[in-house]
Formats: C-alpha cells, sequence, structure tokens
C-alpha cells in the first residue's frame, strides 16, 4: 500500500479543483496548472479534498498512486504558498545582477552568463543571494539546479554556487615536505 497515494489532499479556499474526464484543472486567482492522469488513478473529488484510489492492484498502479498523490499535492501547495530556493555565490569577483527577465552572472569566466528567466519565476537578488520563487516545484529545482552548473562549488576554497543549506566538504590543499 502507498502511504503517499493514501494521503488525503486538503484543498484550501484560494485554489480551484476540476475534474475533466482523466485530467485534473487547479486554479488560483492568478495561474493555472493542469495534471494529466492518463486513466492510470481513479480521481475522487469530494468537497474541499482529493484523493487518489489504484485502478487495479500490480506494482505499477500502486506507484501511480503514489506518484499522482504527490504531485497532485505539489500543485496544490504550490498554488497555495509557492516553493522558493535559495543560492549562494561565493568566489572573489564573482557577482549577479537582475536585468529584464535575464539574470547575469560574473563568474570568473571571459563572458558573463546570462540566464533568461521563465515566465511565472520570480527571482531576488540581494548581494550575493538568489532567490528563485514559483508555483511549479520542479521549474523551480531545474531552475536553481541549471544555474548552480554553471559554477558548482569546488572542495578547496568553496567558491562557486551553492544551495542554501548546502555543506561543501572541504579538502585539505598541498602541504610542504618537511
Amino acid at each position: 500500500m502507498s502511504r503517499i497515494g493514501k494521503k488525503i489532499i486538503n484543498i484550501p479556499s484560494g485554489v480551484q479543483v476540476s475534474v475533466e474526464h482523466t485530467k485534473l484543472v487547479f486554479k488560483n486567482q492568478k495561474i493555472s496548472q493542469e495534471l494529466e492522469t492518463h486513466g492510470r488513478v481513479k480521481i475522487l473529488l469530494e468537497g474541499n479534498t482529493l484523493r487518489f484510489e489504484p485502478v487495479g492492484e500490480n506494482a505499477q498502479d500502486k506507484a501511480f498512486w503514489g506518484t499522482y498523490g504527490a504531485l497532485a499535492s505539489n500543485i496544490v501547495t504550490g498554488l497555495d504558498k509557492g516553493f522558493s530556493k535559495v543560492l549562494e555565490v561565493n568566489g572573489v569577483g564573482y557577482k549577479v545582477a537582475l536585468g529584464h527577465k535575464v539574470l547575469e552572472l560574473s563568474l570568473g569566466f571571459s563572458h558573463p552568463v546570462k540566464y533568461p528567466i521563465p515566465d511565472g519565476v520570480d527571482m531576488v537578488v540581494d548581494k550575493n543571494t538568489i532567490t528563485i520563487k514559483g508555483s511549479n516545484k520542479q521549474q523551480i529545482g531545474q531552475i536553481a539546479a541549471d544555474i548552480r552548473a554553471f559554477r558548482p562549488p569546488e572542495p578547496y576554497k568553496g567558491k562557486g554556487i551553492k544551495y542554501k543549506d548546502e555543506v561543501i566538504i572541504r579538502k585539505a590543499g598541498k602541504t610542504a615536505k618537511k
């Protein structure tokens, strides 16, 4: 039995949910998101609660049961509260600037790295931190991973882009022979 699939998803007052055959449509005042289930689970929408049931008894059906439960829960949370990731930029001469729909990073390359900001995503830059906010958990995580990939933190001095709560395991440098 899927523990995640069994959970009942409470729908807050600011979010509307409707079922269109095998598709769930989630809406708040500004944003609309869809979740297509392809008939792999039964959708049970009762009042302000949403839950799923498996179609069959095999392992694949139970896997879809938990997966769609987690995806729907993330959409509801994203539309209600939103998601955010915080990145820190460490290094001498490393700078971050926010332009119109473009994040410009100076990371020690011969040219600045320009990252276009997609629609539905807000970014805030404060000195050496980048805060990425939005309603789609997968999209926010992917954008944070893409930005971090431009200059991952190195283990000797810790220079690079890292998540705020990430711990960099440091290595000792070379030592002189005695």
